[in-house]
């Protein structure tokens, strides 16, 4: 396995590369040498390449910058719902390859692996290094501790997984998983501290820190969702009147405009209605682009993290309300603290999909064994087969 160093030094390339050596040096407190002795395994084994001389702008001499071998794997990330499943393959830096989405027929874990085995198997990916699978819950060492939309409780369900699909298998609570890949592949990156917010069927809350994202079984309970914005809003299902959920969710706001137009209108129509300046679903929209800026507002003075990410299924709000959710984020937020950036991820449940990849592009790299003479991220099992059709 890598060291320390070893693996902030994969981590810096596959973060920020192609990445020159002086940078590297900076980012990781090495010396020029130590770098040289460092990196010379992973370019010796094939894992790191050296790019044709560039010229460095700040001193304007050739500089031949360091970066991942293209091709290197591909990983498949699995986001699970209560209805469906939303696959994705990806390259090693979690760009998107391929979007799929799947009615989820079963619902016992034993199906639900075998359904996803399917869904990455249609994918045709070759060279698959790991699938990683993300679901609201609580998630812990590989086993599901609950999923209450599933009904699950202490299921070994990365095993399953990987039993089903013959490659390294990886589990994570869903918002922490986007919380990572926020922080290595998205907005996050280069940001050591910001606050993640997801809106749609539910209310998501993640965070990181010091350029760490929170690992806690805390985020599978949905705490976040019954946070008060409003004295005088729609109430929840647990009796809450105000809370993000009554306000925010694309469920309840569906459900206030429907009862004011007195016919069902779902939340796409809700958003068109309101860009049309139909009174009644532009007061709800309203109402809750300022609950979302009281919510942001909270997170990032709560946190002392002065930066958000906003994503989520629902996250369109956002684009026709942006004025109002500021405004709101800019009443809340003491003048003299630093404006809040705020970073808006609008690629709905690919996002989520992504975030489990980033888990299992996370782990391959820690398995990375440098004592080995010939090193590939793919499981020997994976390679022979190919693509996995």
């Amino acid at each position: 396995m890598l060291s320390e160093s070893e693996r902030a030094l994969a981590r810096a390339v596959l973060i920020h590369g192609p990445i020159s050596r002086s940078e590297l040096t900076s980012r990781l407190g090495l010396s020029p040498p130590s770098l040289t002795r460092l990196a010379k395994p992973f370019l010796d084994r094939g894992l790191l390449i050296e790019l044709d001389d560039r010229t460095d702008g700040s001193v304007g001499r050739p500089v031949r910058p360091l970066d991942v071998r293209p091709g290197l794997a591909h990983f498949a990330g699995v986001k699970i719902t209560g209805e469906s499943l939303h696959v994705v393959a990806t390259d090693v830096r979690a760009g998107l390859l391929a979007y799929e989405e799947h009615r989820l027929e079963r619902r016992d874990p034993e199906g639900v692996a075998a359904e996803i085995a399917r869904a990455v198997r249609g994918l045709g990916v070759d060279r698959l290094a790991g699938v990683g699978v993300s679901l609201g819950g609580a998630v812990r060492d590989g086993r599901v501790e609950f999923a209450p939309f599933l009904d699950w409780t202490d299921v070994p369900f990365a095993a399953l997984v990987e039993a089903e699909l013959g490659v390294p298998a990886s589990i994570e609570n869903d918002l922490v998983a986007l919380a990572e890949a926020e922080r290595w592949f998205g907005m996050g990156r280069g940001i050591p501290g910001f606050v993640v917010i997801t809106i749609g069927a539910g209310i998501g809350y993640a965070l990181v820190v010091n350029g760490q994202a929170v690992h806690s079984r805390e985020a599978g309970v949905g705490l976040g969702g019954h946070i008060p914005l409003g004295t005088t809003g729609p109430v929840c299902h647990a009796g809450h009147r105000g809370c993000a959920e009554a306000m925010l969710t694309s469920g309840s706001i569906a459900s206030q405009v429907s009862a004011a137009l007195q016919r069902p209108v779902d939340y796409d129509e809700v958003l068109r209605l309101a860009a049309l300046g139909d009174p009644a679903a532009a007061t709800v929209v309203d109402e809750a682009a300022a609950a979302l800026g009281r919510l942001v507002a909270m997170a990032v003075n709560l946190t002392l993290q002065p930066a958000a990410v906003l994503a989520g299924e629902g996250i369109a709000l956002f684009s026709l309300a942006e004025e109002r959710v500021r405004a709101a984020i800019a009443a809340d937020r003491d003048p003299r603290a630093e404006p809040v950036q705020l970073f808006v991820d609008e690629s709905g449940f690919s996002a989520w999909a992504r975030g489990a990849a980033t888990i299992a592009i996370q782990d391959a790299v820690d398995r990375i064994d440098l004592d080995q003479e010939v090193q590939d991220l793919v499981p020997a099992s994976a390679a022979t087969r190919g693509a996995l059709a």
